[in-house]
């Protein structure tokens, strides 16, 4: 095991979002921050050290596409994930979030319907009101401790939308979908003539036992209406860097798309996005699947910590990155207390399970990518403050 994970940083003070907007958001700054979703680890030599030579060239002026970027890019999907991408299909865009944006902006149009599987990383509804479209919602059905599509109201609540943003791997719940349950949504989405726009930020981090399968592969159908959205930075801790790219098999959708980027400048990335994505696709391998163990262990941690000392919260077990949706409903709060006893009597931030949506009522999602001892720290407290309720 790579023992840097287990290595304390201290990240306050340096503008982290995590730490130095606590107060902000949870009216506090003494809280352990187990809430934003990067890890507090060491982002891995290898890249720092490839954004410190660049630095070492003195001048960081105007610059074009480093021409090993996209080999890089295409080298790693077909070695983790067997898909065969063309640097034709790439382009560079500052964030999957913005690249969400992006293509709300060019394959809709204001009053247009777009579904989302809640609960779900809420920019998915949030950018997506927020230019002026209808946001559908398809929830999710919670059975046998983990979420599944109810594919027959699928059918009924996606009718009449134009795109569909899909989470694939799924978060907060951490599922890795099925290659049956793919192919699926994606009839359903060819019967309605649906757009589907695949986040698949988190397809690096799948679990031992779970294979990531991209939504565009499974079928000719699927790779002719999937706009895929990557990016090393939750996989090698380097959201900072803004390196995140789209895939698109289909000629007309991607040149589209890049039409739109281009015009409006929005596929240039900074010269260290670039080298950090080839550092980390380039060396990365071994480096991962330390932190895959890593992040299991953590998750074995969490599960027998609950099971021994508050069997009364449980959780969904991720099959793909840190993030852990803890289930707290068994307490009878209302979410409102919820939070406020993970704030004033825990001291722990997490994010609300109904920043997700309202079947995320009497959830609390935990980043477990952090030491062990911050972990078991956290878990110290959220115990103390649930077990204080009886």
């Amino acid at each position: 095991m790579n023992h840097s994970f287990e290595e304390k940083i201290n990240r306050r003070g340096t503008n982290c979002y995590k730490w130095d907007a606590m107060e902000k958001n949870f009216g506090r700054d003494d809280l352990i921050a187990m809430w934003v979703a990067d890890m507090d680890i060491p982002t891995p030599p290898f890249v720092m050290n490839a954004l410190r030579c660049k630095l070492d060239e003195q001048v960081m002026g105007y610059q074009r596409t480093d021409p090993d970027w996209a080999p890089a890019v295409c080298r790693w999907q077909h070695r983790r994930h067997r898909w065969d991408v063309t640097p034709e299909m790439l382009t560079f865009v500052p964030g999957v979030v913005r690249g969400q944006a992006y293509s709300v902006l060019c394959f809709t149009n204001p009053g247009d319907k777009v579904l989302v599987m809640s609960p779900v990383y809420h920019p998915f509804f949030l950018v997506t009101e927020g230019f002026n479209r209808e946001v559908v919602f398809h929830s999710l059905t919670l059975r046998d401790g983990h979420y599944h599509v109810d594919f027959d109201r699928l059918r009924e609540d996606i009718r009449g939308c134009k795109m569909m943003i899909f989470c694939n791997p799924h978060n907060p719940g951490g599922r890795v979908w099925t290659r049956e349950e793919l192919e699926q949504i994606a009839r359903i989405a060819c019967e309605e003539n649906v757009l589907v726009f695949s986040d698949e930020i988190h397809a690096d981090l799948t679990l031992a036992g779970y294979t990531h399968i991209p939504f565009a592969t499974v079928s000719a159908d699927a790779a002719s209406r999937t706009i895929t959205f990557s990016a090393p930075s939750k996989a090698f801790n380097m959201p900072g860097i803004g390196s995140s790219y789209a895939i698109i098999v289909n000629p007309e959708l991607n040149e589209k798309f890049q039409s739109f980027m281009e015009h409006g400048e929005f596929s240039e990335g900074n010269t260290l996005s670039y080298v950090g994505t080839i550092a980390a696709y380039n060396e990365g391998e071994e480096w991962l699947q330390d932190l895959c163990r890593f992040i299991d262990s953590n998750i074995d941690f969490t599960a027998g910590y609950l099971e021994r000392n508050m069997p009364q919260v449980s959780m969904i077990r991720p099959q793909a990155s840190y993030l852990i949706f803890l289930d707290f409903r068994k307490l009878g709060l209302e979410q409102e207390e919820l939070v406020k006893l993970m704030i004033d009597k825990a001291g722990v931030a997490m994010n609300s399970g109904t920043m997700f949506g309202p079947e995320g009522k009497g959830f609390m999602r935990l980043n477990a990518g952090c030491t062990r001892a911050q972990l078991s720290e956290a878990l110290e407290r959220i115990a103390a403050a649930v077990n204080s309720l009886s």
